[in-house]
């Protein structure tokens, strides 16, 4: 059976997405501050994770950092009262996979829980299905199987969707993507009017692996159209 954590502190809340997420036969578990919450998620490792931004202890925002610092890949769908645009970038940014904004519908949380879930499995059954589980391009090293990135040998620490990103762009060399597909694809839904929440992980992504941020290598800009990788290199 599927785990799912909620760290949520308003109780009610808690208790109305227990009781639908137990309709989808998954394990609830609860935190109502973020230390707790943290805590249940290096000793639960739950499938996924319900979390609030605003909360007692450690505010969302931080143990969504928390998390990806510690490399776990647990889903995170998070929930926020908060309409703004920059709370909502800085959640994705921060590694989290969607988010929805309070008040929302019961019926809306449902069918964006079942998507991840979906995307999670499809994601598994490729990677179960992939013959070659290491992409190798002069200098880079993916270990698709591991989520383990090498750069000349040395470990380099990506982000969960700056290694999705990277994986789907080396997985497919010279194969040009747009923003909006590629938010598609590694957000897995349209996320329409956030390209730039792209451009920024590709930015941070080059920092991390490229010779000279100048001159990418791996990562190359399709002017007018998106990113691709490099299809020249061995």
């Amino acid at each position: 059976m599927s785990k799912v954590l909620i760290i949520e502190d308003d109780k009610e809340i808690v208790n109305l997405l227990e009781i639908h997420l137990k309709d989808l036969s998954l394990k609830v578990l609860k935190a109502f501050d973020g230390e707790d919450g943290l805590n249940k998620v290096l000793t639960e490792q739950p499938d996924l994770i319900i979390l609030d931004i605003m909360l007692p202890k450690m505010d969302g925002i931080e143990v969504c950092q928390r998390i990806r610092g510690k490399e776990i890949t647990t889903p995170i769908l998070m929930l926020t009262a908060k309409s703004e645009e920059i709370d909502r970038v800085l959640g994705l940014e921060m590694g989290a996979d969607d988010y929805m904004t309070k008040p929302f519908s019961v019926r809306e949380f449902i069918a964006r829980v079942k998507a991840i879930f979906r995307r999670t499995q499809l994601i598994k059954d490729s990677l179960s299905e992939q013959k070659v589980s290491i992409i190798n391009y002069e200098g880079l090293s993916i270990d698709v199987e591991k989520r383990k990135v090498l750069v000349n040998e040395s470990r380099v620490e990506l982000s969960p969707k700056e290694f999705e990103l990277l994986t789907l762009l080396a997985s497919n060399p010279g194969k040009s993507y747009n923003r909006s597909s590629l938010l598609n694809l590694i957000w897995g839904y349209e996320f329409e009017g956030y390209e730039h929440t792209v451009n920024s992980h590709i930015n941070r992504l080059r920092a991390k692996i490229e010779p000279d941020m100048a001159n990418p290598k791996y990562i190359l800009t399709t002017w007018g159209v998106g990113y691709k990788f490099n299809e020249e290199l061995d």
